[in-house]
């Protein structure tokens, strides 16, 4: 079976145990390690593997053929997005017709910051320019780019850049809201046996928090020259008790999120049924 996840601390010590055969009964996998943003297109062009992380913001173009498995996934509290500049300024009016660079045009992030975006700053933004989640926070700093809108490890190193941050998307979405920020979804081909998918991807989970110091190694492996303590808070953050289950309460913030988005047009109405059936 064929599967894509980012390099990143969270997936790789979420995936860890199925990728090296010690879930019993499982079947192997063959991992493709991509950003985000591709396989958020990869999901939308269907030519991506049959299983694969892309974020929530990209469910309502893909759940004909895809379906969302409710673990594996990075959904939490405290673990939005940021906004980034050079500037020094915390006052939202300042991003006005400015130029901000954001990993993905489908991703939660810009979803979050579309919504946020639209009630903070007046006018709008300027241009949106999609670039590497890991070159943002570069161009941020060096006055290519205005601004930039980053996601995972970004909101433990923005600090080195010497950059500001702007808003946090996550701490205004769960005041806004209540609820928890959906990122990260799993998604699998509807034709697969989506119920032992399932079941293998929460034993993987679990494997990993019962043997952390198993899957060291892979994890620093992919992640990028991150320090130690940076991997552990990475990792603290996002592999959480909604990558185990999501449950009612994070069915509930997808809902709202995508729910919203879908009013507001950003994303194209669907069949809301469709986040909870493997039908």
């Amino acid at each position: 079976m064929k599967i894509a996840y980012s390099p990143c601390p969270n997936d790789t010590f979420t995936f860890h145990a199925w990728a090296h055969d010690l879930i019993p009964g499982a079947e192997p996998i063959n991992v493709t390690y991509a950003d985000i943003h591709i396989t958020n297109h990869w999901a939308i062009d269907g030519t991506g593997p049959e299983v694969m992380k892309i974020s929530y913001a990209t469910l309502p173009w893909v759940l004909d053929d895809y379906a969302l498995i409710p673990c594996g996934g990075a959904l939490g509290r405290g673990c939005g997005p940021l906004v980034l500049t050079a500037g020094g300024t915390t006052d939202p009016a300042s991003l006005s017709g400015k130029r901000v660079a954001v990993p993905s045009e489908k991703s939660t992030a810009y979803l979050l910051f579309r919504l946020w975006a639209a009630d903070h700053v007046p006018g709008g933004v300027g241009e949106i320019e999609i670039m590497p989640f890991d070159e943002i926070m570069p161009a941020v700093r060096d006055g290519k780019i205005d601004a930039g809108l980053v996601i995972h490890e970004a909101r433990f190193t923005y600090q080195n850049y010497n950059l500001t941050m702007l808003t946090d998307l996550g701490e205004w979405w769960e005041k806004d809201t209540g609820f928890a920020i959906p990122l990260g979804a799993i998604i699998a081909h509807r034709s697969l046996n989506l119920e032992k998918i399932e079941e293998w991807i929460r034993s993987s989970v679990e494997y990993a928090w019962a043997h952390p110091e198993v899957s060291r190694d892979y994890v620093l492996e992919h992640a990028q020259e991150m320090s130690d303590d940076v991997v552990k808070a990475h990792i603290n953050l996002y592999v959480n008790k909604f990558t185990k289950d999501l449950g009612e309460e994070g069915y509930q913030a997808i809902e709202a999120l995508l729910g919203r988005a879908a009013k507001e047009g950003i994303v194209p109405s669907f069949d809301m049924k469709k986040l909870r059936s493997y039908k």
